[in-house]
């Protein structure tokens, strides 16, 4: 590992995961949520180097994803469950 990777993944692992951490796939909606809320503020104030921008960048694109896989399963539940209602002549 080179020095910029290093800092990158110190980096990462300031906001609740890095190359040691856990993946983003096993966090909760709550969870990934907060943590996306961080990456963007630490993306906002700045003052990072372009490889250090680049892993938060990274990072909050998975965080994302997770939030998004978890509120389209909200969605489908949602429906399968009006859909059950619509059947049985309730609601």
């Amino acid at each position: 590992m080179d020095e910029n990777e290093g800092q990158a993944g110190a980096v990462v692992g300031g906001v609740n995961g890095g190359p040691g951490a856990p993946g983003v796939e096993t966090l909760g909606y709550e969870q990934a949520r907060a943590e996306l809320a961080e990456v963007v503020a630490r993306l906002e104030a700045g003052g990072l180097s372009l490889e250090e921008s680049l892993a938060l960048w990274e990072r909050g694109e998975r965080l994302a994803d997770v939030c998004q896989a978890w509120l389209d399963g909200a969605r489908q539940r949602l429906d399968a469950a009006l859909r059950g209602e619509q059947q049985t002549g309730t609601g």
